[in-house]
């Protein structure tokens, strides 16, 4: 896991670096989420990759989900986020999916 303070690095990390996943705050100083993913997906352009970005936010108004995902995030999740949420979201977007429990 890795974690970085501000948007710019977290650009430059995810772009530099080997990720399965980015949980992405949406709203920080310096540079929104949403310019981070658009600078995240312009470095991918050719190369074949697309890592998956998942949109972290108190946001929960209509239409933010849809906005989130127009500027390239591959979901989104609210806050407080819940364990079932991420691992659910976390399982989906993974090639391998995870084994689910058995109950009883």
């Amino acid at each position: 896991m890795t974690v970085v303070d501000d948007r710019r690095r977290a650009v430059e990390a995810a772009i530099d670096g080997t990720f399965d996943l980015v949980l992405m705050d949406v709203q920080l100083p310096e540079m929104s989420g949403l310019e981070a993913t658009a600078a995240i997906r312009t470095s991918e352009r050719g190369t074949g990759r697309r890592l998956p970005i998942v949109a972290m936010t108190a946001d929960a108004m209509p239409g933010d989900r849809e906005r989130c995902l127009r500027a390239g995030m591959d979901d989104y999740l609210t806050k407080p986020v819940t364990m079932r949420a991420l691992s659910d979201i976390v399982e989906r977007l993974s090639e391998t999916p995870a084994p689910r429990k058995r109950a009883g």
